[in-house]
């Protein structure tokens, strides 16, 4: 049956009805009053997502962009930044560090672990000349279902009082509890295709005061993603560039829905749909990726030794035309991730598990009981 594509990866992630009619509008002139009433509206309702009252700034980009210009806004060539690398995204921002020329000190730990904030520590505490000019981290690591412990690495960077935390929140905002102000985080940013719930081609940044004033004495190159420029244009509700607007009419949707929602709930959906999940694979006796201690509310990583990972999410797709994503890099056909993020129901996890138990066994896998995934996710579900 055509059109029941059920997305099921860490993003782009579905999009709510009431958004794609959003997006199916004609579009409004970019310099119109309708369209800076609703920009202003916009920009509100994204201070209240990140829990700010600094700026929150739109740009016509990826995720990868948003990082990007979180990074090169607020540095200098040869500057030594310290960035966190146990994922595909860890290792791409210190490749745009190295782009870029920065002094780049990669403090690692193994696809699947955690970061250790201990090691941030040592390292800062060592600086006493103040070098370490940002610390660059991956909060929830997209590649393997981990989510790092951002609350004491930030600790520890405010304890070195100069350098700048600069957060990939590309997958937690919106899914995880990220309080910029409460935590003092410097730069936060994230993608459109993620938590908030619309396709891709918007990134967030949010700018602390601290970081506006290391812009001032920044000197790496940059003009399209200049955040002066959206700075000024933001506080006229326009902005400097054309954007993609019926996007931003969509935001305004789904910015809307989040609200009503609450924040709160909002985490608490996405961790119990976590808790469900990890349930489930646990019952059909497949190994987790990441610990419980560290696993992200956006997305479960899932090992099958022995199995070609590819071949379930082939089955999945179809049979059931359930999308799951594959591992990436040296872990391509090892791991399957599921993701659970943004507009995703309880119902909609269920049905990829009763899915999944229909297709576990046609790849060798039928060491469980038919039902028990059912059965864990739903005993989560119902309390």
């Amino acid at each position: 049956m055509d059109n029941k594509l059920m997305l099921m990866i860490p993003g782009p992630t579905p999009v709510p009805e009431a958004a794609l009619l959003a997006l199916a509008k004609h579009p409004i002139g970019h310099r119109s009053g309708e369209f800076s009433s609703m920009m202003g509206e916009v920009t509100e309702n994204l201070k209240w997502l990140h829990q700010t009252t600094s700026d929150v700034l739109m740009l016509n980009v990826s995720g990868t962009g948003a990082v990007e210009a979180g990074i090169i806004n607020f540095l200098s060539p040869g500057d030594r930044i310290l960035v966190g690398s146990n994922g595909k995204f860890g290792e791409r921002w210190v490749e745009v560090g190295q782009a870029f020329g920065l002094n780049v000190e990669a403090v690692t730990s193994e696809w699947g672990q955690p970061l250790d904030p201990a090691q941030f520590a040592a390292k800062l505490q060592a600086d006493t000349n103040k070098e370490i000019k940002a610390v660059i981290i991956t909060h929830s690591e997209t590649s393997t279902g981990v989510i790092n412990d951002l609350e004491a690495i930030n600790r520890h960077v405010k304890e070195h009082g100069e350098a700048l935390i600069i957060v990939d929140a590309v997958t937690s905002l919106g899914a995880y509890n990220v309080p910029v102000d409460a935590w003092g985080l410097d730069v936060v940013a994230s993608g459109s295709q993620k938590g908030y719930m619309i396709p891709p081609g918007l990134g967030f940044v949010s700018v602390s005061p601290k970081a506006w004033e290391a812009y001032k004495t920044a000197k790496l190159p940059k003009y399209y993603l200049d955040l002066g420029k959206y700075r000024k244009a933001t506080a006229k509700n326009t902005t400097p560039f054309t954007p993609p607007v019926n996007l931003m009419v969509a935001l305004h949707t789904t910015l809307g829905m989040m609200k009503k929602e609450g924040l709160e709930s909002i985490f608490t959906r996405h961790q119990r749909q976590k808790n469900a999940t990890r349930a489930a694979m646990k019952a059909l006796n497949l190994s987790l990726f990441a610990g419980d201690e560290c696993a992200s509310p956006a997305i479960t990583a899932v090992a099958t030794p022995g199995i070609e990972t590819d071949k379930i999410r082939s089955l999945m797709k179809k049979q059931f035309d359930i999308a799951l994503a594959g591992g990436q890099d040296h872990l391509s056909n090892k791991i399957f991730r599921i993701g659970h993020l943004g507009f995703v129901s309880d119902r909609d996890i269920l049905s990829c598990i009763a899915s999944l138990e229909v297709v576990l066994p046609q790849v060798g896998h039928d060491n469980f009981t038919p039902g028990t995934g059912i059965a864990a996710a739903a005993k989560v579900f119902g309390q």
